[in-house]
């Protein structure tokens, strides 16, 4: 059984969702003046948002999270806001992909409600429900099993960080790796949903750690050397 349960979504998907929010926030007889998309991962949502509703004003505001993709998440900050007068007396939608923790998108309500907002709601286009602490005012999927979801937006970040936590996490037993087994251990670790990735997003992947520093390619070639060990 793999260490983490992973679950790929399509662009397909997105639009579905997107449009399945949508309609509710409309059934609600509610409209907002601005939307503002959490960042990164409420930018795509949030636009799909704003054509389906005809909302002209987009805003952003950057909510980060430490430590990294799907690893047990401590603390929510904002690092980039909005422009505060964008939002003063306005009915203010706040959006991000997922809720998980429900810290980004309560952090990012209350920055709006902060910053004058007349009314603020909060939409997503997943809800956690069995492990969110908050539960936005919209949501077009309710999810039930905790599993991490790797948007078509954030792949090369996500396989990225599963390889850096895989290489991290064995190199006390293990410093040189070849590609084959590399992705075996993707395999063990997050089980056959990853492998519906294309192994270029993983060849990718151990570029992007090797211009990180953490690996390098052995002398053939033929292995990546952990650095350090």
């Amino acid at each position: 059984m793999a260490k983490v349960a992973v679950k790929l979504v399509s662009w397909d998907e997105i639009a579905d969702w997107a449009r399945d929010l949508s309609s509710k926030i409309l059934e609600s007889g509610w409209r907002p003046d601005v939307v503002m998309a959490i960042a990164r991962g409420g930018y795509v949502p949030a636009r799909l948002v704003c054509d389906n509703l005809g909302v002209m004003d987009l805003v952003s505001v950057q909510v980060v999270h430490w430590p990294s993709t799907a690893q047990a998440i401590e603390r929510a900050f904002i690092k980039h806001e909005a422009r505060v007068d964008s939002l003063a007396g306005k009915r203010v939608l706040v959006i991000d992909d997922i809720v998980d923790t429900g810290d980004s998108i309560s952090l990012a309500k209350e920055y709006a409600e902060k910053a004058g907002a007349g009314e603020v709601r909060s939409a997503a286009l997943q809800w956690i429900s069995t492990v969110a602490k908050f539960k936005p005012d919209y949501y077009s999927i309710n999810v039930t099993d905790w599993k991490w979801f790797v948007y078509p937006w954030n792949v090369t970040e996500d396989v990225t960080n599963f390889m850096k936590r895989i290489i991290m996490e064995e190199g006390a037993s293990k410093n040189r790796w070849g590609f084959t087994e590399l992705v075996s251990k993707m395999r063990e670790w997050y089980g056959d949903e990853i492998m519906k990735v294309p192994l270029s997003y993983i060849s990718k992947a151990l570029i992007n750690l090797e211009q990180m520093g953490l690996i390098e390619r052995s002398s053939n070639g033929a292995e990546y050397v952990v650095k350090g060990k």
